[in-house]
């Protein structure tokens, strides 16, 4: 066998291992969300009043269905502050119509222009914060679809022992017509979801900053919400400051979905390029690593260095089968157990929706620039190391 024949079936055998890689991966997932909905949604013990904070930044599709839905918790008591950097947003028209369809709902509005750092969203958080009325406080993005059950989720989650944060699962929900919506959403809902649930089966304790719940005294030990304002992962910060107080982060049995109005590819692009850079430069090696976990793009990858070869061929069919199967069970399980409304994934999508997200993970190391809202920023590492004493104290 010649040099460059060796070499070329090298490379055929690694694509074919990462492609095994892949499988797996999928089908620890499904299991993983099986795992999830399966566990028994337990009411809290108490229900303490809870303040929502819900920062806002401009219209956007659906908006007034997604601030109605945390209107409609069945809650005994809890408020909402939403919160504005301009008396001019538009999205203070959809608070208004709010207020006059839930005028018993204990609604509040903070205006406020001041910035205190990079990250806009913390900075209305911090505007915000003097509004809040009670000690239990959530942070909800504007975006969410919330279930009736998400405050009662949300605190028996809390209420376990040692838990210090809790935050959310999400499916996607595409609020917009065109590929773009679709292609986010089955992002979200069948690669983002199972990913983090089988991360957490590994011992990550991520926190996802859609839904982000602590109490008001937690917090404050934490460095407050200016430990957050000069990062871009505010959530990713906050859960390491929360995990260094030597308390854990727990997820809700919960799954609210998120909307994806960017209609065309281009824009679902940015914002998902905005997601993998952040992320890239929190775990650079990790993010790497997890281009594994797609067998349909190294099935593809291998006809190309096969030159289409039966073999490869055979690799593409078992991983678009393994994706139909993941795709319908995941939804299934998702809807009949956590009432979330999971779109189905068309699997003729599927190549090009895991072309995209490798594309993202390399096109992640060459740059650290990302665009939110219209605002250039920079993808950051997060805190500096700092002493963690109740780490210290276990390896003595």
């Amino acid at each position: 066998m010649s040099y460059g024949a060796a070499v070329l079936d090298g490379v055929e055998w690694a694509v074919a291992l990462a492609w095994a890689c892949g499988m797996l991966a999928v089908m620890a997932g499904m299991v993983a969300v099986h795992r999830f909905a399966a566990r028994p949604a337990e009411a809290p013990a108490g229900r303490p009043p809870v303040t929502v904070l819900k920062p806002l930044c401009g219209d956007e599709p659906r908006l007034d269905e997604a601030l109605a839905s945390v209107c409609r918790q069945a809650y005994p008591a809890f408020q909402i502050v939403f919160g504005v950097h301009d008396a001019a947003d538009p999205a203070l028209h959809a608070v208004r119509r709010l207020q006059a369809r839930f005028p018993d709902c204990d609604i509040a509005i903070a205006v406020n222009p001041a910035m205190h750092g990079q990250n806009r969203k913390i900075c209305n958080l911090i505007n915000m914060l003097s509004w809040a009325k009670h000690d239990v406080l959530v942070c909800s993005d504007s975006d969410l679809h919330l279930p009736p059950d998400y405050l009662d989720r949300l605190v028996a989650a809390l209420e376990v022992p040692g838990t210090g944060l809790v935050t959310t699962l999400c499916v996607g929900l595409p609020t917009a017509p065109g590929l773009g919506a679709r292609l986010g959403a089955m992002q979200i809902s069948y690669l983002f979801l199972p990913g983090a649930l089988l991360g957490r089966a590994l011992g990550r304790q991520d926190c996802l900053g859609t839904t982000m719940a602590l109490r008001r005294e937690t917090l404050a030990r934490a460095g407050g919400l200016h430990a957050l304002v000069r990062h871009l992962a505010d959530d990713n910060v906050l859960g390491q400051l929360v995990r260094r107080l030597g308390l854990s982060v727990g997820f809700a049995d919960t799954v609210p979905a998120t909307a994806v109005p960017e209609p065309s590819l281009a824009r679902i692009w940015s914002h998902e390029l905005r997601w993998a850079r952040t992320i890239r430069a929190l775990e650079p090696l990790g993010f790497a690593a997890s281009a594994l976990q797609f067998p349909v793009f190294w099935a593809m990858l291998a006809g190309i260095v096969s030159g289409g070869s039966g073999w490869s061929a055979g690799l593409l069919a078992a991983a678009l089968a393994l994706r139909a199967v993941a795709a319908r069970s995941i939804g299934r399980t998702l809807m009949r157990h956590r009432g979330a409304p999971v779109t189905p994934a068309p699997i003729w999508l599927m190549p090009l929706r895991e072309l995209l997200s490798v594309a993202e993970i390399a096109a992640s190391f060459l740059g650290g620039r990302v665009n939110w809202r219209g605002h250039a920023l920079f993808a950051d590492r997060g805190p500096a190391p700092a002493s963690v004493p109740y780490l210290d104290e276990a390896a003595d």
